[in-house]
């Protein structure tokens, strides 16, 4: 049998079969692999945004086919594909400038939307939902203007799509084994094989190793359960708020001017994501950005509703954009 040593190393998936009758956490699926073809530069991430642009392109249609907007074939595609253009130009800006954490992307802007890692085809890893959105937002508006149609009106018909296609891409980002949550003692928190490991130095890595039954010696790396949030965000920014859009909001779109859909949307993303904030890790290079509680010194566990994550100060954005949006439209013709 290995010694405790071995059984303290990276490879956790020992540790779990060596205490599977005591395991209080769950291992990630050891058969999910980020390729879908070993070897070949194809990966369920990709597949997975493919997904969403279909599944906006089919609920943008079945609004036109109901007489809820008046877009053919050929315009609805276009606005989509206005719309991703600007999602993936603003998704990569925001995650490089803001979220990098350094100056290299400032001083070498040339290499933000270049996809290889020295010969290896790599893609765009990183990629930020909040400028994802204000993208697609201009995508749209640019559309708009060009094709001299209403933009909120375009806007609404989009954003009762978008919560069903941002499913698909968390369920992305949870195959890749990223986006994972803070350390949780909870019975459905789940071992990432590549989060970043604690060592059992520190106090609390042995009182939670203690607590889950994880072995381990002194000056040993300890992989530690996880919030799965990126399946928190699939469920309540994906499937739970496509519900709310598609079969409470919708229904008022005759009796509501144009943008309110879009002003309910950014408030009701904004107050749920803020709220996964708080289970989801901050980015280790930027920690908090507002360090207001008592501790703050462990990016890692939660410790303060006052810790603030860049995410969270954009999910605050969102919402008073929507109370603005909502607040101006009311006050317009509804199909000014």
């Amino acid at each position: 049998m290995r010694n405790l040593a071995t059984l303290c190393s990276i490879d956790l998936y020992t540790i779990a079969h060596y205490t599977c009758s005591m395991t209080q956490f769950l291992l990630f699926p050891g058969w999910i692999s980020p390729e879908i073809i070993p070897g070949l530069p194809l990966r369920w991430y990709g597949l997975m945004y493919v997904i969403a642009f279909a599944i906006g392109y089919v609920f943008i249609r079945i609004q036109a086919g109901k007489g809820e907007v008046s877009l053919d074939q050929d315009q609805s595609l276009n606005l989509l594909l206005a719309c991703i253009i600007g999602l993936v130009v603003g998704a990569r800006l925001f995650s490089v400038l803001f979220y990098d954490g350094s100056l290299y992307y400032w001083t070498h802007p040339w290499m933000i939307f270049w996809p290889f890692q020295g010969s290896q085809f790599v893609g765009l890893p990183g990629m930020s939902y909040h400028g994802g959105l204000v993208g697609a937002v201009l995508g749209a508006y640019i559309y708009s203007r060009k094709n001299k149609m209403h933009f909120f009106e375009l806007a609404d018909t989009v954003v009762y799509a978008v919560p069903l296609g941002y499913t698909f891409g968390r369920l992305g980002n949870f195959i890749n084994g990223e986006l994972f949550g803070r350390v949780s003692t909870k019975p459905w928190a789940m071992v990432f094989p590549d989060a970043p490991l604690f060592s059992a130095n520190y106090s609390w890595v042995r009182t939670l190793s203690d607590t889950l039954d994880i072995p381990y010696v002194a000056g040993s790396l300890v992989n530690l359960p996880r919030h799965p949030s990126q399946l928190y965000e699939a469920l309540f920014e994906g499937i739970v708020l496509f519900l709310i859009m598609w079969f409470v909001i919708r229904p008022k779109r005759g009796k509501q001017p144009y943008g309110f859909a879009l002003s309910c949307y950014l408030m009701l993303y904004g107050i749920i994501r803020f709220v996964i904030e708080y289970f989801r890790a901050p980015d280790a290079n930027l920690g908090y950005i507002l360090a207001w509680g008592k501790e703050s010194d462990n990016i890692a566990l939660f410790q303060s509703f006052f810790n603030i994550s860049l995410g969270q100060l954009f999910s605050f954005a969102m919402i008073a954009a929507g109370l603005v949006l909502y607040l101006v439209v009311r006050k317009t013709d509804k199909r000014a």
